[in-house]
């Protein structure tokens, strides 16, 4: 999942080779994923009224219920 949201950050961004994502696992299992972007890409991977962010979380909530876990994304500056 974490090249999953790797992959669709970059292909969004003018700088792909300033994407970084980490990853934290919660007590309850959940994984938590934050997305780190250049400044500059920051409204290209929100989107409009954060039209974008919600799409990306819902993409990696579809493949995290295929492997039966929880995932979350956080925007990070």
């Amino acid at each position: 999942m974490k090249d999953l949201l790797i992959a669709l950050a970059q292909s969004l961004v003018e700088k792909p080779d300033e994407v970084k994502v980490e990853e934290q696992v919660a007590e309850d299992g959940s994984v938590v994923f934050y997305l780190r972007v250049a400044e500059g890409d920051m409204g290209r991977v929100i989107g409009k009224q954060g039209r974008i962010a919600k799409a990306i979380r819902t993409l990696l909530r579809a493949a995290a219920t295929r492997e039966d876990k929880k995932v979350s994304v956080e925007i990070v500056d």
